[in-house]
């Protein structure tokens, strides 16, 4: 992955204030040069001046309108971008806030050329805090911009009330409870929390481990999500002692599982490209680390839809739990056929 140049894709719905994020990422003085493909809609977009003048480069996408020439237009960008590697460090790919940011994460996936030299590092979702409530229940786009995130930013905190965003952020974690949670105002976000983050790295993002949800009331959030059936309603809240709401989203499911034992790369491989195969519409985000049999390194895996890209990333430390750990986010999940599934790709 070290060779690859990181790509952030920076998503949110209108008005939730990505592009002051981004106009904040091209002013500061954090010393990294970042190539900006923008995908302009309308009046929304960022400061063109600022970003001369933060001395970047940006790459505008020449319509706004979200359909398959998105694809097209960022290959032809990246290719651009790839002739003049070593004049920047990383590149953020910002959508228009009425995007799927499926298209635009699918991208490093399926151009071979792409995939030689860029690798989607995290998809940054802003979200509004007094208004997300509001969009996940008549916007599908909003919904699909926080399953899909690898890091939330929910922003403008200061304009709701202590209860208002215990609520935004139960719903939030009844869609996505694997993503980055940080809250801001105006997207003061320290810069190393969104860009960089190495989303295949599971020591710093893809940290399914109880802390992570980290809600302060002492309790194993997903504990209860391994290795064993639950059947219990989905519909319900529930409370968990720490003032919270819980929910569970009515469409949208994550599942998480996890392995102690190693897991045989002849039987998973088959079964996570079946699934995707037959499922990978509905499967939004799937992404995991893998301890396989025989096998001294990490292997990581991410996948949007159908697409499905992995590598071996580095050894296993000293001391290290070699676990296996996986998790699917997307809208009805054949949840007891993934966990046989997996469970069946466990060696003996």
């Amino acid at each position: 992955m070290s060779d690859k140049i990181p790509v952030t894709v920076l998503t949110g719905y209108l008005g939730a204030g990505k592009t002051t994020l981004l106009n904040r990422i091209l002013s500061e003085p954090h010393g990294r040069k970042y190539a900006v493909i923008v995908n302009e809609f309308g009046e929304i977009g960022i400061d063109n001046d600022l970003v001369i003048g933060a001395d970047e480069e940006v790459f505008e996408m020449n319509n706004g309108c979200v359909c398959c020439t998105v694809r097209g237009d960022l290959v032809r960008i990246m290719g651009g971008l790839m002739r003049r590697k070593g004049k920047f460090d990383a590149i953020i790919v910002e959508t228009t806030g009425l995007a799927d940011p499926a298209p635009v994460a699918q991208t490093f996936f399926v151009d071979d050329d792409v995939r030689a030299h860029a690798a989607l590092d995290a998809v940054v979702t802003v979200a509004d805090a007094k208004w997300l409530s509001d969009r996940l229940k008549d916007a599908p786009e909003a919904k699909n911009q926080i399953a899909f995130a690898d890091v939330i930013v929910l922003n403008k905190t200061d304009l709701v009330s202590a209860d208002e965003l215990a609520e935004v952020e139960g719903r939030i974690r009844a869609i996505n409870p694997y993503a980055r949670l940080i809250r801001a105002e105006r997207c003061q976000v320290a810069l190393a929390d969104v860009l960089e983050r190495r989303a295949f790295d599971l020591d710093r993002i893809l940290e399914i481990e109880p802390g992570f949800l980290n809600t302060g009331d002492g309790h194993d959030h997903h504990g209860h999500d391994h290795g064993h059936d639950h059947d219990h309603d989905h519909n319900h809240d529930h409370g968990h002692g720490d003032g919270l709401k819980h929910y569970h989203d009515e469409d949208m499911q994550s599942l998480s599982l996890r392995a102690d034992r190693p897991v045989d790369p002849a039987r998973f491989m088959p079964w996570l490209q079946a699934l995707v195969a037959r499922d990978g519409k509905n499967i939004l985000r799937c992404k995991g680390i893998l301890s396989f049999k025989d096998d001294d390194e990490r292997y990581v895996f991410q996948g949007v839809h159908m697409m499905l890209d992995g590598t071996h990333q580095r050894p296993w430390r000293d001391g290290e739990a070699r676990e296996s750990r996986v998790i699917f986010i997307g809208r009805d999940l054949p949840e007891q056929a993934i966990r046989d599934g997996f469970a069946a790709c466990i060696a003996a």
